[in-house]
């Protein structure tokens, strides 16, 4: 390699870096929350069922911001933590909880009944507001949310069949959109700080 085409090979990696480092300072501000200025495209409409059997809509929690992560009761290892966090979350945010939904999205309607959720986040917290549907209002959900998941196996055949998915939890202001995002091993003090920053 001839010293010129080097010294091209270096100045491109540097404004490549440079640019890099230039879109992340402008799309987060300090402590992680992205700026709104830059929002991701994430988010959106959606017609569910809660815990109790109602059925909400996504404009029923506007004037809160939203906390959302999607998953199912059958998951045995990320959603347990991620509703606990949603949870302790809550409990550290105090009287400002009350500006605050979580919100856990099944993504296994098949077993996750109305009344399976209500079991499964009443234990951990009854402010958590737990959703299920039909199979397209779902697909609908996790489209708006950019949320993937796949069911593992055939459920006619193993009842204990997995299903892949985002493990992510989304920061969601007062009109319903894209703040930051979390993940499930994000601590709750942590989320509770970035929450304060924009309340």
């Amino acid at each position: 390699m001839t010293r010129r085409i080097r010294i091209l090979a270096i100045a491109g990696a540097v404004l490549v870096g440079g640019a890099i480092g230039l879109a992340a300072s402008l799309w987060f501000v300090p402590g992680g929350v992205p700026a709104l200025s830059g929002a991701a495209a994430i988010g959106g409409p959606f017609t569910l069922v809660d815990q109790n059997g109602e059925t909400r809509t996504d404009r029923d929690f506007r004037g809160r911001f939203m906390l959302v992560t999607f998953g199912y009761t059958h998951c045995p290892d990320i959603c347990p933590v991620t509703v606990q966090a949603i949870g302790d979350t809550l409990d550290q945010l105090g009287p400002a909880a009350d500006q605050v939904a979580g919100i856990f999205v099944s993504v296994d309607p098949q077993r996750d009944t109305p009344a399976a959720l209500k079991d499964y986040v009443h234990s951990v917290s009854p402010r958590i507001v737990a959703l299920t549907g039909s199979p397209a209002q779902i697909a609908a959900a996790a489209r708006a949310y950019r949320v993937y998941y796949r069911v593992n196996g055939d459920p006619a055949r193993d009842q204990h069949y997995a299903v892949d998915h985002t493990a992510l939890l989304y920061l969601m202001d007062r009109e319903g959109r894209f703040v930051t995002h979390f993940t499930h091993q994000t601590p709750a003090a942590t989320m509770v700080a970035a929450i304060r920053r924009v309340l």
